[in-house]
C-alpha cells in the first residue's frame, strides 16, 4: 500500500494485522476517525460510512473519490510550478490554501512539507515548511496512486462530522474501527476528545449491539502506556506490533519495539 493522504497515527504497517481481526461478515463499514485511511483501503468494504472533523481532510478525501484526474493534474502544476520557482511558489500556494481551503493545495503541501506532516495552528492554519531537500513524489508516481485509491473507496460516504455523527446510522450488523487521538500523545493531532464521552459513547455501541475495533495506546519497549479502559467495554485486548521506535536510537542508539492495542468488544 503507498499512502495517498499522509497523516500521523497512520495505521499502513499493522492494517494487515488488525484486518485479520475483522469478522468475516458484516454490512457497513464505519470508521469516524479517517486520517490516512489505511484501514479503509486494506478491508476495501463494499459499503462505508468514514468521517473526521478536519474538514480540509474530508474535501481532500472527497476530491480522490469523485475527481481523482483533476486532483492529479492540479498536483502536476503546483508541483512544476514549484520546480520552475522555488520556495517562493510552496510559500504562495501555502497562503492560498489558508485563505481558501483548496483541497488541491492540501495535497500538494502534504507532499511538499517537512517529512509529510499534515499540521495547522489554531486557527485552523496549515504551517508546515517546504522540505528543501526533497522535490516531492513526481506527479505521474503520485496519479497512479490517487487513480488506485479512488477506485478502492467509490462505495465511501464521507462526513466532515464528530465521530458521534458519523457513525449515528450503524446497526447490528455493521462494524466501526475507531482510531481516536491517544490519550497520550495530546497535541500531536487535529483536534481532541473528551475520553469520559468517548468512554460512554462505546458502552452505547455494546447496547446497540455494534461490534467495534479501537486502536488505543500501547507499549514502547518497557514502558506501558495502556489505558484502564473500564473491563465492561471491551472483550478482547491484542497488542499489535507497530515497528521500531526512534526515539531511544537517535538519543542512545537502542531500539525499542513498539506495540500498539487493539480492543474488541466480540
Amino acid at each position: 500500500m503507498k499512502p495517498v493522504i499522509k497523516w500521523s497515527g497512520s495505521k499502513r504497517i499493522q492494517s494487515a494485522k488488525i484486518k485479520s481481526y475483522f469478522p468475516n461478515i458484516f454490512n457497513t463499514y464505519y470508521e469516524p476517525f479517517i486520517g490516512g485511511g489505511s484501514i479503509l483501503y486494506t478491508i476495501k468494504p463494499t459499503k462505508s460510512i468514514c468521517g473526521d472533523i478536519c474538514k480540509p481532510l474530508i474535501d481532500l478525501w472527497t476530491e480522490i473519490r469523485d475527481n481523482p484526474h483533476k486532483l492529479a493534474d492540479g498536483y502536476a502544476n503546483r508541483w512544476n510550478r514549484l520546480q520552475k520557482e522555488g520556495h517562493t511558489a510552496y510559500y504562495s500556494i501555502r497562503d492560498n490554501f489558508n485563505a481558501e481551503k483548496s483541497p488541491h493545495d492540501l495535497l500538494f503541501l502534504s507532499r511538499t512539507c517537512v517529512n509529510g506532516l499534515i499540521r495547522f495552528n489554531d486557527k485552523g492554519e496549515f504551517n508546515n515548511s517546504l522540505h528543501y531537500s526533497r522535490p516531492g513524489i513526481k506527479p505521474d508516481s503520485l496519479k497512479k496512486i490517487i487513480l488506485d485509491w479512488s477506485s478502492r473507496i467509490q462505495g465511501t460516504t464521507f462526513f466532515a462530522d464528530d465521530y458521534t455523527i458519523t457513525t449515528a446510522t450503524a446497526k447490528a450488523g455493521d462494524i466501526v474501527y475507531l482510531d481516536p487521538p491517544y490519550f497520550h500523545t495530546k497535541g500531536r493531532y487535529f483536534g481532541a476528545i473528551n475520553y469520559d464521552k468517548f468512554f460512554e459513547y462505546l458502552a452505547d455501541l455494546n447496547r446497540r449491539n455494534i461490534k467495534y475495533l479501537l486502536s488505543f495506546d500501547g507499549m514502547r519497549g518497557n514502558e506501558n502506556y495502556t489505558i484502564d479502559l473500564p473491563k465492561e467495554l471491551y472483550k478482547r485486548h491484542e497488542l499489535i506490533p507497530s515497528g521500531n521506535s526512534t526515539f531511544k536510537k537517535v538519543i542512545n542508539k537502542e531500539t525499542e519495539n513498539v506495540f500498539e492495542s487493539l480492543y474488541l468488544n466480540y
